[in-house]
């Protein structure tokens, strides 16, 4: 199964395979060289089908639970200084996004969306202290019943040149419902208020809409 964001970009590589394919019956004599292109043009296809591949998870969802919007490792655990928003000390828990990783971004809890801004900005590698403030971003606010007000941001890293994003301010979303999509490599942060009890730790590996970040 693979995501609606990835129809388009597998169709054109589709194309690109079997123009490929059989251009080099004409191009190319020797077998050799010809094996090697073609490989490559298949395991191109291939890493874009791992990208955007969608697999289907029975979510455990829970009013009394704050889920990982995304698939990754986890790489910052902090309190800092939310100013976009709160404009006050949150408890930061970032997750970073390798290429292969499923790149579906999903609501962390569920709730009425307050906010969702895009920022224009820079590519900086998705792991970077600034690229949280200036890395291309949408910021998503969403009102829950157990943890208040929820915000998390989608970043676009170094190869990820495009954030697509769902949300829509005053409409009611599901948790682990989508709320967007990082194409190429990227990073989310989830803002949880302060004293939130958390159940993951820095640099374990984490699954979009399966793993539990915090609760009550």
């Amino acid at each position: 199964m693979f995501h609606k964001e990835g129809y388009k970009i597998i169709l054109i590589t589709l194309f690109i395979v079997v123009g490929v394919s059989l251009a080099t019956d004409y191009l190319i004599s020797n077998l050799y060289l010809r094996g090697v292109v073609l490989l490559t043009v298949v395991v191109f296809l291939i890493l874009i089908l791992q990208f955007f591949r969608n697999p289907k998870r029975n979510f455990p969802l829970n009013e009394e639970q704050v889920l990982s919007p995304v698939d990754g490792k986890v790489v910052v655990i902090e309190e800092v200084f939310e100013k976009e928003f709160f404009k006050e000390k949150r408890l930061q828990v970032s997750v970073f996004m390798s290429p292969l990783n499923v790149h579906v971004t999903r609501y962390p809890v569920e709730g009425e969306v307050l906010l969702s801004k895009y920022h224009p900005g820079k590519f900086l590698v998705a792991w970077h202290p600034k690229s949280s403030e200036e890395n291309e971003r949408t910021t998503v606010v969403v009102k829950s019943k157990n943890f208040g007000n929820v915000l998390h941001r989608q970043i676009a890293g170094a190869l990820a040149k495009r954030i697509v994003n769902y949300a829509k301010e005053g409409t009611i979303v599901k948790q682990a419902s989508d709320s967007g999509f990082i194409k190429f490599g990227s990073r989310v942060d989830v803002f949880l208020p302060l004293g939130t009890k958390l159940n993951v730790e820095l640099n374990q590996k984490v699954k979009g809409g399966i793993t539990v970040l915090a609760s009550k």
